[in-house]
C-alpha cells in the first residue's frame, strides 16, 4: 500500500514502509521509550525489540478515506509514566512525518507491548 500525493510539480508516491521506517526512528528517540515491539502478538511472554531496519513490522499505517492512521507498538522503560511517554511519541510522530514528508497524521495509536527495566 502506498499513500499518492499530486503536486504542481508532478505526482509523489510514498509507501506505508517508508512512512513506519520514519515513524518508527522518531518515536526510539522519545525519552522512556527502549524500542519497537512487533505488532504480532507477544510470544512467550516477551516482547522482541525491533531494529532499526524492521521498524515497519511494528508499526501498522492505515489510510482510511483521506485519513492517515498509524498504530505504533512499542517497549517502555520501567520507572516512567506511560501515559506521558504515549503523549510524547505521538506528539514527536506528528511533527516528524509533518516536516519530513508533509503528511497531516489524523491519529497516532500507541500499544505498549512491554516494560524493560535497566541492567545497571
Amino acid at each position: 500500500m502506498s499513500i499518492e500525493l499530486n503536486t504542481k510539480d508532478g505526482h509523489v508516491t510514498i509507501t506505508t514502509e517508508v512512512i513506519a521506517t520514519i515513524a518508527g526512528g522518531a518515536a526510539v528517540e522519545c525519552y522512556g521509550i527502549v524500542g519497537m515491539a512487533s505488532k504480532s502478538q507477544i510470544r512467550d511472554g516477551i516482547a522482541e525489540i525491533l531494529r532499526k531496519e524492521n521498524y515497519s513490522r511494528g508499526i501498522v499505517v492505515r489510510q482510511e478515506d483521506n485519513s492517515l492512521h498509524i498504530d505504533m507498538y512499542i517497549i517502555v522503560s520501567y520507572g516512567t509514566k506511560i501515559s506521558e511517554v504515549a503523549h510524547n511519541v505521538q506528539s514527536q510522530v506528528k511533527y516528524t512525518l509533518s516536516k519530513t514528508l508533509g503528511l497531516e497524521i489524523d491519529s497516532v495509536n500507541i500499544y505498549i507491548q512491554g516494560v524493560r527495566v535497566a541492567k545497571d
